[in-house]
């Protein structure tokens, strides 16, 4: 029996796989290796198939120098700057969202941490939705405390987005102005105001195999559910602009080897999608089964409509996956 088929037995029964054998998978034959992570995917998870979509609810003038990101004050790109949208316009796109088949809903805004004051704009917001949308609710508002995610939910919202990025060790390549910590605090905040947490990172920030390993098993002490992985989309301004692309074979097989580090999680394709020809099709038959579709942050994505007929092309059906 090879490595592969060993492991994914091993996992089948309840098992984890270590880091060592992680790393073994990362030398084993691609398609042999997304064979089996789609097996596992199907074992654990179903035909389930989780669908979010963003609104960038707040845009540009990032107090934090995160090398990839347009939004961030410390370099000169060509994102769209703005305060809070008001609620009207949130609500209006939930609803755009909702008629079109999409379950969940993510408000996502630029910054550190949005103030007390910003919190209860949101909350009123997200009461507005919930009231009036048949929609989960999601939020990305930073590096917040308990208090506040509690306010959150209190709301309405039901999970928080805070992306690890990268691992442990790589962090400070890539920010200085916060730390891997700092996310791992609001993260075990948010779960303790009883919110699920959607976090993963970015792909092609320089990191090691290693480090893509290393951010998995963070994720899997977390105990994160939902996992989005991204392709670094270089943006012209930002320090990584040059950043040699990830292609869809790359992307494949960390979607495969996640899957068999975090079995039974959403793993969502999200920022990057729009570089793969295929769409993303490959990871979702390599062990991916959730996607954030139309428009990422500051940069386009796919229409709802087609993601909902490729959805259906391979035999999945769009329910809320995980919390």
């Amino acid at each position: 029996m090879s490595v592969i088929d060993e492991l994914k037995e091993k996992i089948k029964i309840g098992g984890e796989i270590s880091r060592e054998e992680a790393l073994m998978l990362y030398e084993e034959p691609l398609e042999k290796l997304c064979e089996a992570a789609d097996d596992i995917r199907q074992h654990f998870c179903g035909d389930g198939f989780d669908i979010c979509t963003i609104i960038n609810g707040k845009s540009g003038r990032c107090s934090e120098n995160c090398r990839f990101c347009a939004q961030s004050a410390y370099y000169s790109t060509d994102a769209k700057e703005y305060p809070l949208l008001d609620t009207e316009e949130i609500v209006r796109q939930a609803k755009y969202n909702a008629d079109r088949g999409v379950l969940r809903y993510s408000i996502v805004t630029s910054g550190r941490a949005l103030k007390d004051s910003e919190v209860d704009q949101m909350c009123a917001a997200i009461r507005r939705m919930k009231k009036e949308v048949d929609i989960e609710v999601c939020v990305s508002f930073g590096l917040l405390l308990e208090e506040q995610f509690q306010k959150i939910r209190a709301a309405g919202a039901s999970r928080v987005h805070n992306n690890l990025e990268t691992s442990r060790r790589n962090f400070p390549n890539i920010c200085t102005t916060h730390t891997f910590e700092d996310k791992v605090a609001a993260i075990n905040a948010a779960k303790a105001a009883g919110l699920s947490v959607c976090s993963g990172g970015i792909m092609g920030l320089g990191e090691t195999k290693e480090d893509r390993v290393d951010m998995a098993f963070s994720l899997r002490e977390l105990g994160i559910k939902s996992v989005p992985l991204n392709m670094l989309n270089p943006i012209p301004g930002t320090p990584y602009e040059n950043n040699e692309r990830l292609n869809e074979d790359d992307m494949r097989r960390i979607a495969a080897v996640y899957r068999f580090i975090l079995p039974d999680a959403s793993i969502r394709l999200a920022g990057g999608r729009g570089l793969m020809e295929d769409k993303g099709e490959g990871c979702f038959q390599s062990g991916a089964n959730a996607v954030i579709s139309g428009d990422m942050l500051t940069t386009s994505g796919y229409t709802i409509e087609s993601d909902m007929e490729m959805i259906r092309r391979l035999g999945y059906k769009a329910v809320l996956c995980n919390g």
